[in-house]
């Protein structure tokens, strides 16, 4: 049985972001081979304060979290293989006009225009479609709820398994793959080398992959009770109970992540499964990317990275403070 530790992570552009016990760690493979990592001690809001902390109200505050830290770090790890380009007219402009808070209103639109299609594509969109088996007879608010869970869920397999044949996000997929990987190794207590974290699963309980089926079954049972009356009434109640879709579906995945009792292992099966899809399997120098965002999110020696790293590879470590 592993020791549950209260870490996580994300992967990003040739990286890996980690959150632990001493912030957030994003860990980049450069293209001349070395190890960057930029460390933020960041205190989550659930742990700044009470209410925030309060069961189902943590999980959709850690969700919005979440989507920022994410998106923050994808434009951190983006940044080192940026074309040296000349930037464009409106660049210059958008860059003059808001100087230091540019970077941090394209964070906030690009969080936006996220939800935004989220919310389209996952919600609205199987909900337009459900209504057609309504002009068939079907009258049942029950049944037409199922029959929207289940074409939300065929939208999200189609999704994930069509931007999983992109290079790009195919490389994404397998720094995916090395952070679960290494989570496994540290949970076991097993000393983090790349060769050690290998032999690891990379399907995790605790994965956003799960978290994301999982939403969209809660979905399906919180919004029967909404009935089924016009589009836009339907629309409103399923934005409004976002948050507590979300709320719910966050803890069920702590108890999954925590227990290993066979209703555990049922309700995780299928996005385990799906997780086939959304990781692959790793190279060994993207492991020792995950294992470098680990140990500088948990606070351990990042140096010893350097005596872990493959020679043939020629990688080096540099660590950026912010």
């Amino acid at each position: 049985m592993s020791k549950y530790k209260n870490v996580g992570g994300q992967a990003v552009i040739e990286g890996v972001m980690m959150r632990g016990s001493k912030g957030v760690a994003t860990a980049v493979r450069t293209s001349n081979g070395e190890i960057v990592i930029e460390n933020k001690d960041i205190v989550p809001y659930t742990k700044r304060n009470k209410f925030f902390g309060l069961p189902i109200i943590r999980g959709f505050i850690s969700l919005i979290e979440s989507l920022v830290v994410g998106i923050q770090t994808l434009n951190y790890s983006s940044e080192f293989f940026e074309d040296e380009e000349e930037p464009s007219k409106f660049d210059k402009w958008f860059e003059s006009v808001f100087k230091d808070k540019s970077s941090d209103i394209v964070m906030a639109a690009s969080l936006c225009i996220s939800l935004i299609l989220a919310i389209g594509l996952f919600f609205i969109l199987p909900n337009i479609s459900a209504n057609l088996f309504k002009k068939l007879n079907v009258t049942n608010t029950i049944v037409l709820n199922i029959i929207e869970g289940v074409i939300r869920v065929l939208i999200f397999l189609v999704y994930i398994y069509a931007i999983g044949k992109m290079k790009d996000i195919y490389r994404l997929y397998q720094y995916h793959g090395a952070e679960h990987k290494t989570i496994f190794c540290y949970e076991n207590e097993v000393e983090l080398t790349p060769e050690n974290a290998k032999g690891f699963g990379r399907l995790h309980p605790r994965c956003g992959t799960n978290f994301m089926f999982l939403v969209m079954i809660v979905s399906i049972i919180l919004f029967s009770l909404t009935g089924w009356n016009s589009l836009w009434e339907r629309i409103l109640y399923r934005v409004i109970l976002l948050p507590v879709v979300s709320g719910v579906t966050y803890e069920i995945i702590r108890w999954m992540g925590k227990s290993d009792s066979k209703a555990a292992k049922f309700f995780s099966y299928p996005g385990l499964m799906l997780q086939k899809l959304t990781t692959k399997e790793p190279e060994i120098d993207q492991i020792e990317v995950a294992i470098a965002a680990l140990k500088a999110a948990e606070g351990i020696e990042v140096e010893k990275v350097i005596e872990e790293a493959s020679i043939e590879e020629n990688t080096g470590i540099v660590e950026a403070g912010i």
